[in-house]
């Protein structure tokens, strides 16, 4: 069968798109850039956040409003997963579900609708549940783009955090086996990706489902360990993403300052720096000892860059807690922020929760944080000037080439830019001539031409 595949949200999601795509291969099933074309069209749905639900039922609604009567639509992913069966009322036209937990069993399913459909009327199925999603019949859980990879190293999360759906749609935190991971890395780096992105919900709560304290840094040693030697040249970036604060551990800093392999680069996820709002979101609400640990960060890797994300908005907040946070991020200084008005969330503790923010009052607090951060990154960004960085080229065209340092992760942060045509997928080596509020603008140090696709030596 010939199908259509549409992922939307977060990387996470894409690598469960990609193990979709690489099961229907393997059970010979062809993919197809075109809907038209299509006898089965899949979305992967994302169910995060009320935009993010949006843009899923919106591509949902725009498939099933052209679709023909030989086509199946089939809704899977994290919208699947929370609202079930409900989602049929939203879009009549879909087929089937398929769950975040059970996505290994998309070859089934279509092998089952396809039987149904050769019978009329038009059959209706939903895999939803429990099933383990890091079960090893899954295969790789990797997605490439370009020359970098996203490799999952669990799934859910356990975190009680209090407006947060994650875990009524992922379930609880699982662990892959350790030897699961360092074989996709090592995959990974074998068919030439040049970053390699470790991602779950928590990556540092990796192994603590199986009473490990603190897995992540022995599993990127040994990632590290698997890809070196004849492979080293094949891996300049490992970088680490959403870190839970509480649970960056001393012995993980020292892996990440240890190898010049892992990126100096960290997103530390903080909602809010206000203890009572803090408290209220059943997060972690000692600030001091996020400063003590952001001071350890940055003592250890004076070059780290550092993300977070904040939410604004969330029921409770005072003008004085929403200053709290303003003067906290000015203090800190993050090289990159993600800031969110805060949404309600169905089935969270924080859904609940009495003293709402007006609308208005939440896009005028956006609005000033932002502004804030704006700045902060501009002067982040110019002290960056004359710098030597080196630079993983992504795109090309009209004399102009764009890519990324190690201070900027895939999809979320800025990019460097470079006059030329540069060979895309190289790492070339760079001087940082000037500096935009987000993005760099560097050169090529030496020849082009001769920059080729060689490890950097330096960051």
């Amino acid at each position: 069968m010939r199908y259509y595949l549409e992922s939307l949200g977060c990387p996470k999601n894409l690598v469960d798109a990609h193990g979709m795509a690489r099961l229907l291969k393997h059970l010979g099933h062809e993919p197809v850039a075109d809907p038209r074309l299509a006898q089965v069209l899949l979305v992967n749905t994302c169910g995060f956040v009320e935009d993010a639900r949006e843009e899923s039922l919106g591509e949902l609604r725009e498939l099933a409003r052209k679709k023909r009567r030989d086509q199946l639509l089939i809704a899977t992913g994290c919208l699947s997963q929370r609202w079930g069966e409900a989602l049929l009322d939203h879009v009549p036209g879909i087929d089937a579900l398929l769950g975040t937990r059970r996505w290994s069993e998309i070859g089934r399913l279509l092998e089952d609708l396809n039987q149904g459909h050769k019978r009329q009327p038009r059959p209706r199925r939903a895999l939803l549940g429990d099933r383990d999603p890091a079960s090893p019949e899954t295969g790789p859980q990797t997605a490439r783009q370009g020359a970098t990879a996203y490799l999952k190293i669990a799934e859910g999360c356990s975190a009680p955090c209090a407006f947060c759906a994650i875990p009524l749609i992922k379930g609880p935190a699982v662990s892959r086996p350790a030897d699961e991971v360092v074989k996709d890395a090592v995959s990974l780096v074998d068919e030439g990706a040049k970053e390699i992105v470790l991602i779950a919900q928590d990556t540092t709560a990796y192994g603590r489902d199986r009473g490990e304290g603190d897995g992540l840094p022995d599993l990127v040693r040994a990632i590290l360990d698997a890809v070196a030697g004849e492979r080293q040249e094949g891996l300049p970036w490992l970088r680490l993403m959403y870190a839970y604060p509480g649970h960056v551990s001393p012995r993980l800093i020292e892996v990440m300052a240890g190898d010049p392999r892992v990126c100096h680069y960290l997103d530390l996820p903080l909602q809010h720096a206000h203890p009572d709002t803090l408290r209220r979101m059943k997060r972690p609400a000692n600030v001091d000892r996020v400063r003590r640990l952001i001071a350890d960060l940055r003592a250890a890797m004076p070059d780290l860059a550092l993300r977070s994300t904040l939410i604004v908005g969330y029921p409770g907040e005072t003008e004085d807690e929403f200053q709290t946070l303003l003067d906290f991020l000015a203090d800190v200084r993050f090289d990159r922020v993600g800031a969110f008005t805060f949404s309600v969330e169905e089935g969270t503790t924080a859904a609940s929760l009495g003293g709402g923010i007006p609308d208005e009052v939440k896009a005028e607090r956006y609005e000033r944080l932002m502004a804030l951060q704006q700045e902060i990154s501009l002067e982040v960004n110019q002290a960056q000037v004359g710098r030597h960085l080196d630079v993983l080229v992504e795109g090309q065209g009209d004399g102009l080439s764009v890519g990324r340092s190690y201070r900027d992760a895939p999809e979320v942060d800025g990019m460097v830019l470079l006059p030329g045509d540069l060979p895309v997928g190289c790492v070339v080596p760079a001087h940082v001539t000037g500096a935009l509020e987000y993005d760099l603008i560097a050169e090529v140090e030496g020849d082009p031409a001769g920059a080729g696709c060689e490890t950097p030596g330096t960051r």
